[in-house]
């Protein structure tokens, strides 16, 4: 950043089409100084200057013949530089048509026009002048077939001049050197792995922290939806012929099915930007996909918690939840899993499938057949045909809905109105009833599914990685 005068915009945003930023040149800088972190020996810019105005592209040039002088070798192509610039270069190529037309120090190229007839006139940019000497006009066939025999000319003469075959002597003398020094292309040092996730994740946190609607959307989304199932459940009951039983089967039905959604449209929103990043960095060697992949995830972590934090407190209490402290910290690790997982998921499908709008589809119908298979409130696991039974264990759906319903209704008493009973209603007196019909065995094998719902957090993790290992090699190609 000192090497190209950055530092006093190192705590800038770069900026872009929706919201101003750096200016244009400075963001050009950028794109170099990107470049040049592996330290390369040889450096090639096409058009560095277009689209910039004359002195900012004055000073873009006059930076990278600073570079040049560096033990560096810096090959540009231009269009109409300044005359200024005439004498910045070290040797200058002009091409037309494919053919190379002249190869050689600015003096010499003055020097060789002139010997061809063609002098530049006084207060003239050069470079204007020579290029118009070497164009082809082809805005009548006429013209065409003029300029193309002067352009031809003026090429037999420079593959006739003394300028011409002391490049190729040159050329000669250094193939013919047995012991020819090696130009590293860049260096082969490199910061270790940690080093690089350390940046990359810092990078994305503090990326993340300027973007406040975005951390407030992402922080009130799931408490926007809590607020839809309290207004609609407004407060849960005892009794079972007031929908005890059925209301609290449809919170954690809620509670489990919604979240994986909302992590889900995170990763669509933001993702996809930070992988095109990480697409051009990782060809220039800067790092692997899967550090990116890493940060991410990192950065997300304690969002998500928080979020989740929120959604469960506000729920939770409000509607009336079984009142006990642990059971909440329970509901709330619970409902963590499912909403990290919808975006973690997407993520790592995001490394293979390129179209956002795809995966979106994707993972919603994986939530669903999850809800469908595993959670046993559509059909009870055990009346499943064998087949869905064992894709049940394949869900975090399954696990996370036993822990709920043993978290909500384990040791908790119901009552009946018996003036107005639902038919077959009172027969639930006890919460116990509805563990041992659904979902037999799930109290025993409480600390189990705890631990296998988040078996699926590292096992997701670990197929991101190789997923975008994946994107790397096929990116490469």
């Amino acid at each position: 950043m000192a090497e190209l005068s950055l530092s006093h915009v190192a705590h800038s945003v770069i900026g872009g089409r929706v919201f101003p930023g750096i200016s244009g040149g400075e963001r050009r800088r950028v794109s170099i100084a990107c470049q040049l972190l592996q330290d390369p020996r040889v450096i090639l810019l096409d058009e560095p200057t277009t689209g910039l105005d004359s002195m900012t592209a004055n000073q873009i040039v006059v930076l990278l013949a600073q570079l040049a002088q560096r033990n560096r070798i810096v090959i540009v192509t231009i269009h109409q530089p300044r005359s200024e610039l005439f004498k910045v270069f070290s040797r200058i190529a002009i091409m037309s048509r494919g053919e190379l037309v002249f190869c050689g120090q600015p003096e010499e190229m003055v020097d060789f026009f002139s010997q061809c007839g063609y002098e530049c006139p006084e207060y003239c940019n050069p470079f204007d002048i020579y290029v118009d000497f070497t164009s082809v006009d082809t805005r009548s066939s006429e013209r065409e077939a003029a300029t193309f025999n002067r352009m031809h000319e003026i090429t037999s003469s420079y593959q006739g001049s003394a300028i011409y075959h002391s490049m190729l002597g040159k050329i000669v003398q250094s193939l013919q050197q047995e012991d020819k020094p090696a130009i590293p292309f860049k260096s082969k040092e490199s910061p270790s792995g940690s080093a690089k996730l350390e940046v990359l994740l810092r990078r994305t946190v503090r990326n993340l922290s300027r973007d406040r609607m975005g951390v407030l959307m992402r922080l009130s989304q799931n408490l926007i939806y809590g607020l839809f199932v309290a207004f609609f459940v407004m407060r849960l009951d005892n009794d079972v012929s007031k929908g005890a039983v059925q209301d609290r089967i449809g919170i954690i039905y809620q509670s489990i099915g919604a979240s994986p959604y909302t992590g889900m449209l995170n990763a669509v929103a933001l993702f996809p930007a930070l992988r095109a990043i990480s697409d051009q960095e990782s060809q220039d060697g800067l790092y692997s996909k899967w550090q990116m992949f890493l940060a991410y995830i990192f950065h997300i972590l304690p969002l998500s918690i928080l979020a989740i934090i929120v959604f469960s407190s506000f729920l939770y209490w409000t509607v009336g939840m079984h009142p006990d402290t642990i059971r909440f910290l329970c509901f709330t690790a619970v409902v963590l899993v499912p909403h990290i997982i919808g975006e973690l998921l997407t993520v790592v499908l995001l490394g293979v499938v390129q179209d956002p709008y795809m995966v979106n589809t994707g993972v919603a119908l994986l939530n669903i057949a999850g809800i469908l298979v595993g959670s046993g409130f559509l059909r009870s696991t055990q009346q499943m045909p064998e087949v869905f039974q064992w894709l049940s264990y394949l869900t975090f759906q399954k696990y996370s809905c036993e822990l709920l319903i043993v978290t909500e209704f384990h040791g908790l008493e119901f009552t009946c109105n018996t003036t107005k009973p639902l038919p077959g209603a009172c027969l639930i007196t006890h919460g116990n009833q509805i563990i041992d019909e659904g979902y037999p065995g799930a109290l025993s094998r409480y600390t189990q599914d705890f631990l296998l719902l988040y078996s699926f957090l590292p096992v997701l993790l670990l197929l991101g990685m190789i997923s975008f290992k994946i994107r790397d090699k096929l990116v490469r190609h």
